[in-house]
């Protein structure tokens, strides 16, 4: 994995981290946030079998890799995105995908009626603007309730913003 990849790890995936690097930083969400996990110490991965179609509950596993990823115009938010697959990966369960700025330094989103939607800056900075200003930098995250507008506004031309929607419905920009 590079800066950038996704990865989702259906409900009842057998799965292990087999080794990592001192600067990994991973941004890990979980729902529902509560969940058994059991340690098997006799397993053994990599087990050498690929099955990319393999559906686990409704869901497959995904490696997103961005490097491979298009940028593509966000509508007409003035953004471009660069989507993750997790729509597809989950049935429309979730949602995943990287805003950053094209043509103007402000997104504004319309209210969705969605469970949530999770903001996290990967880069650069910007202010959110939802009951107030709330200027934001690398690694700040936020949660916006549904029916809610927001807005980002202010964006650095490098900002880069991890947007995650449950259900994986996206508005019309």
């Amino acid at each position: 994995m590079a800066a950038g990849d996704c990865v989702l790890q259906p409900p009842q995936i057998r799965h292990r981290v087999l080794e990592s690097s001192a600067a990994f930083e991973v941004v890990e969400l979980g729902c529902p946030a509560l969940h058994e996990t059991l340690a098997d110490h006799e397993m053994s991965l990599p087990n050498g079998r690929l099955a990319p179609e393999r559906d686990f509950g409704g869901q497959r596993f995904l490696h997103h890799i961005a490097a491979e990823a298009p940028w593509v115009t966000h509508g007409e938010s003035g953004f471009e995105r660069r989507d993750t697959g997790m729509a597809a990966a989950t049935s429309g369960l979730a949602d995943a995908f990287v805003l950053r700025p094209a043509k103007t330094h402000r997104l504004a989103w319309p209210a969705q009626g969605g469970e949530l939607l999770f903001g996290f800056v990967l880069e650069g900075a910007g202010v959110l603007q939802h009951q107030g200003d709330h200027p934001l930098g690398p690694a700040d995250a936020f949660v916006i309730p549904p029916d809610a507008d927001w807005a980002f506004a202010a964006a650095d031309e490098d900002v880069s913003l991890l947007i995650a929607t449950l259900p994986g419905v996206r508005p019309p920009p």
